[in-house]
């Protein structure tokens, strides 16, 4: 995999390694627990299959996620695709929803559980995205989520990672070694983007995704982490590599990056195996 040189008017990278996709990980219900996934269609938007399908939203019409409940932490989901079998233990309940039949069941056990009236929405075609404008797959690298795990007692790599709760996880193919932050490779400055591919599936580099509450919380008992926001950004900024430029880095609380689909690749399969090839900065269409 070899990222082109710079064009006149970017700054552009250089990255020999060639990276694999390692895990591909959808989110059904938007801030709930993620499904691992061997591979997965891209659908109208740019985004994954099934990726953030659903979503809470109060009698306000705002969503009911982790950056507004802490409550939504505790609560343990597991979701079968093929089947469309939802499992929700909340407590010392559990309880097992079809969430295409058994929609009026579903929210009013989370209504309970909540203690406020919350409604489901689906969008089958483009699920709800946190960023409209980069709504494809959101990439990281096993190397990084093992760096900034490091930075923090009693957090391991697993644990990361579901605070951080990426799409498509990447590492080294054979016996090569990606350096953290590999993925800082598919960003450029602002109003520029990183063409790059996923097998056949062609994605453009968008940004360095801006980190909100969630990352600092225990993904099972949403209790905060003292002193995390500070720590991990002077860590960021410590161990911040030569390839991670571009503007964006107004403050440190970056990582991971945020991805666009352009049309021509809606339809098209993300695989785990699929090997990944970084092209060259472009100015982004508008």
């Amino acid at each position: 995999m070899t990222t082109d040189s710079a064009s006149e008017d970017g700054a552009g990278s250089e990255c020999d390694q060639t990276a694999v996709v390692r895990r591909l990980t959808t989110f059904p219900v938007k801030s709930l627990d993620g499904c691992d996934r061997e591979s997965v269609r891209i659908v109208r938007n740019g985004g994954l299959d099934g990726d953030r399908e659903f979503a809470l939203f109060d009698e306000s019409g705002d969503y009911v996620n982790g950056k507004r409940e802490r409550a939504v932490h505790r609560i343990d989901a597991d979701f079968a695709p093929d089947t469309r079998m939802l499992r929700l233990a909340v407590s010392d309940r559990a309880e097992t929803f079809d969430v295409d039949a058994d929609r009026a069941e579903l929210t009013a056990f989370l209504s309970d559980y909540f203690d406020y009236e919350v409604s489901l929405r689906q969008n089958r075609e483009g699920g709800f995205p946190d960023d409209t404008e980069a709504s494809g797959p959101t990439v990281v690298s096993t190397a990084t989520l093992r760096e900034v795990a490091s930075w923090f007692d009693g957090i391991d790599t697993d644990g990361m990672r579901r605070r951080l709760r990426a799409n498509v996880e990447v590492g080294a193919a054979g016996d090569e070694v990606l350096p953290a932050f590999w993925e800082d490779h598919l960003f450029d400055e602002r109003g520029r983007v990183v063409e790059f591919s996923i097998g056949d599936v062609q994605l453009e580099g968008v940004n360095p995704c801006q980190r909100c509450v969630v990352p600092s919380r225990d993904p099972d008992t949403g209790a905060e982490y003292d002193g995390f926001r500070e720590t991990f950004i002077r860590h960021r900024g410590e161990t911040k590599p030569p390839w991670s430029g571009g503007d964006w880095f107004n403050h440190d609380f970056r990582l991971m990056v945020n991805t666009r689909v352009p049309e021509e690749s809606w339809g098209e399969t993300i695989a785990v195996g699929d090997e990944i090839r970084v092209g060259a900065s472009k100015p982004a269409d508008n």
